[in-house]
């Protein structure tokens, strides 16, 4: 799986070599699409998506372009996924953040047990890595507080603000998030 911003630039991208096979870095191409898949966002709105597939020349592995607005194999945005992780590292259960965004209970308890500490570790090194590239005084004044998911989300919260500020990228908080993460804001299954 191949996580990109806007997955209308994947032509371009394929065109001027910005994109190589993960498995060996040999060129990509086109190979059709992937399923339409129904995505939910927050409240009651769907998204519908047909992700496109590429495959390597080299070795001859597929993969799926994912917006980063989306996670692999979850039918809910990566918004929704990151709100029930707020919500979390600020202290509330599972059954409280279930009703928060109107999603089964085991569906948000199952989000919530992805977030194993070396996840979150894997997590705050990729939001430290792009903040000490744009801010390195602002990652030195962060201090931990005991929370590890609290302070995971605030390192890749930053890097989002500074790269916002300094690049003036306007893609959404999340879609960002997505892309640091890269399409993993939970362990995989």
């Amino acid at each position: 799986m191949i996580v990109i911003r806007n997955p209308a630039d994947t032509d371009s991208y394929l065109s001027g070599d910005g994109m190589a096979c993960p498995n060996c870095a040999g060129p990509l191409s086109r190979w059709g699409h992937g399923r339409n898949r129904t995505v939910r966002s927050l409240g009651a709105a769907t998204t519908t998506v047909r992700p496109q597939r590429l495959r390597c020349r080299d070795c001859h592995s597929t993969h799926i372009v994912l917006p980063a607005e989306l996670q692999p194999r979850r039918a809910d945005t990566t918004e929704v996924i990151a709100t029930a992780l707020t919500h979390k590292a600020n202290g509330l259960g599972h059954r409280r953040i279930a009703v928060v965004l109107d999603r089964p209970e085991s569906t948000v308890r199952r989000w919530l047990r992805r977030t194993t500490p070396a996840h979150l570790d894997w997590m705050w090194r990729q939001g430290a890595r792009r903040l000490i590239q744009l801010a390195p005084d602002v990652f030195t004044s962060l201090r931990y507080r005991g929370n590890m998911l609290h302070h995971t989300l605030t390192v890749l919260a930053a890097a989002v603000h500074w790269d916002r500020t300094y690049c003036g990228i306007r893609d959404s908080v999340w879609a960002l998030i997505g892309i640091y993460t890269r399409g993993r804001l939970l362990t995989p299954p």
